[in-house]
């Protein structure tokens, strides 16, 4: 590891200190805040579209955001480590087998559509079972059901 590697994983701990990234793909729809300056006030602006490309080259890392607005394609390339990004939200998982998903560009309507993946673990925890209210056989009993049983004619 020479120098400039070193210097590149400090300022990517530095960054990670401030704010958490989420694990995202190409396909994914996703949320990114990112800090407007306007004259001398700043606001948060939120872009929302599909991640259709993503570069992992260190603190150069970046991704490609595509969206439709008023029947127009629209493309943003963010700095995946910059200090403009507030906030990066992972609003759904999609299904695809590319890594660059540039040929949506040409596709419009019903055919520009990702399928949903569904891997049965929730988005913001990453595993359902921690989620779910299961009894451990260590600290506690698992509570009977006291009902009475219901006759039959």
């Amino acid at each position: 590891m020479n120098i400039l590697d070193k210097i590149e994983k400090q300022q990517i701990e530095k960054v990670l200190a401030e704010k958490s990234i989420p694990d995202f793909n190409a396909g994914d729809t996703l949320k990114v805040n990112v800090k407007v300056i306007e004259g001398t006030r700043e606001r948060v602006q939120a872009f929302e579209g599909v991640c259709i490309a993503r570069k992992n080259a260190g603190v150069r890392s970046s991704f490609t955001v595509r969206k439709i607005s008023h029947g127009e394609g629209v493309e943003r390339l963010f700095p995946l480590y910059s200090p403009r990004i507030s906030g990066i939200e992972v609003v759904r998982r999609g299904k695809v087998r590319r890594a660059k998903l540039y040929y949506l560009r040409e596709r419009q309507g019903k055919s520009a559509r990702i399928a949903e993946r569904s891997t049965g673990r929730s988005i913001e925890t990453g595993n359902n079972k921690k989620d779910q209210d299961i009894p451990s056989s260590k600290t506690e009993a698992p509570v009977e059901n006291k009902e009475t049983p219901k006759e039959t004619k």
